[in-house]
């Protein structure tokens, strides 16, 4: 069993950190200090006045900050060359150093006002009549270095989490257009299934009511009835079918279309001409199902909007292309528009690499689908 840790990874945050142990270290040079001059002491406390500036502001007005913490490092750095001791370069250094870690600040700015406090220091030395303080300027140049070199890791960090940010969106966009696509894919298969079942019922079911109405033809409307029986159990097995439909191999397309005819045939008492033609090879299965619904699809509407009309489906291997022809064989067309499912054909044969067409062609309905191949 793993045990927690006694203490997390972070106590605080690195910049509460850093601002904390700044503040501290200005106060204990402050309190250490040992200046004589007044003047010295009314630009410390500019200087610490600057520092509480930034220390407040900071996450509030993050560009006003930055001015009081450059004013902070460079009030020090000006008077260096008078200071009786070491708290003016501690002040200064501790400001630039921070100034130079923020990330909200460009680093062209920074290294203007690193350069800036080196400049005003080497002039301090220079109008007090002392040696120019090498070692002062190296430490400043030093702390300007740490910083850009810390504001670095910082931005890396922060270019990390937005990019992370970025990948969580995007994985939530990507499972949100996967779950429409696959509720897209559902409906297009509930309509692939039932649709033709359904809509072959809906026809028997007239028809044994017209024997009944029409004609008193008990005989003729209980067969009819049993038909439409043996078509609800056909598309009960279809639909368990189409869950199991990635999980097997599908037929060769011509025999399945084969099927798809001769079971129209039968189950409208019309005439389906089927014939293929060209040299048969095999197709992908996404291929092969698109076609085989868009021949469902086709002669079920044939059978809904050109009742007792014959039918003939055309299957043609050329090179580089597959094309499937259905045709209503009448110009009596109860329905000249296009459904949801022939809709839902060209969404299918779209996802396969395939087109679709459908409409009335020399007083016929005619529909065709190509895959390419």
């Amino acid at each position: 069993m793993r045990r927690r840790p006694l203490l997390p990874d972070t106590i605080a945050p690195s910049w509460l950190v850093v601002q904390t142990l700044g503040t501290l270290f200005i106060a204990a040079t402050l309190l250490t200090a040992r200046e004589p001059d007044p003047r010295i002491w009314a630009c410390y406390g500019v200087s610490a006045a600057c520092w509480l500036g930034f220390v407040v502001l900071a996450y509030r007005l993050p560009r006003t900050a930055a001015a009081l913490l450059a004013v902070a490092g460079a009030v020090p750095a000006a008077v260096l060359g008078w200071a009786g001791d070491s708290s003016a370069i501690v002040l200064s250094v501790v400001a630039l150093g921070r100034l130079a870690t923020l990330v909200t600040v460009s680093v062209a700015a920074i290294v203007a006002a690193g350069v800036a406090d080196v400049l005003l220091a080497a002039t301090s030395y220079a109008a007090a009549g002392r040696d120019l303080g090498l070692v002062d300027l190296g430490v400043m140049l030093l702390l300007v270095l740490l910083g850009l070199n810390r504001r670095q890791y910082e931005a890396q960090a922060k270019q990390a989490e937005a990019l992370l940010e970025q990948t969580r969106l995007a994985q939530a966009e990507h499972a949100r257009a996967a779950a429409l696509d696959e509720r897209t894919r559902i409906a297009r298969e509930l309509h692939d299934v039932l649709a033709h079942s359904l809509g072959a019922l809906g026809v028997q079911l007239e028809l044994a009511e017209a024997l009944l109405a029409e004609k008193s033809d008990v005989d003729g409307a209980l067969a009819t009835v049993r038909r439409s029986r043996r078509l609800a159990n056909d598309g009960l097995a279809e639909a368990r079918d189409a869950v199991a439909a990635l999980r097997r191999d599908v037929l060769p397309l011509a025999d399945a279309l084969a099927a798809v005819a001769a079971a129209h045939a039968r189950d409208h008492a019309v005439s389906v001409a089927f014939d293929a033609e060209g040299e048969m090879r095999p197709l992908p299965s996404a291929a092969v199902v698109a076609l085989v619904g868009t021949a469902r699809e086709a002669l079920t509407n044939a059978g809904k909007h050109a009742s007792g009309a014959d039918v003939r489906m055309r299957l043609t291997y050329e090179p580089g292309v597959v094309r499937l022809e259905v045709v209503n064989t009448t110009s009596d067309f109860t329905r000249t528009g296009e459904g949801f499912g022939l809709a839902g054909m060209r969404e299918r044969l779209a996802l396969a690499g395939g087109t679709l067409a459908s409409g009335p062609e020399d007083g016929r309905w005619h529909v065709l689908a190509e895959v390419r191949s």
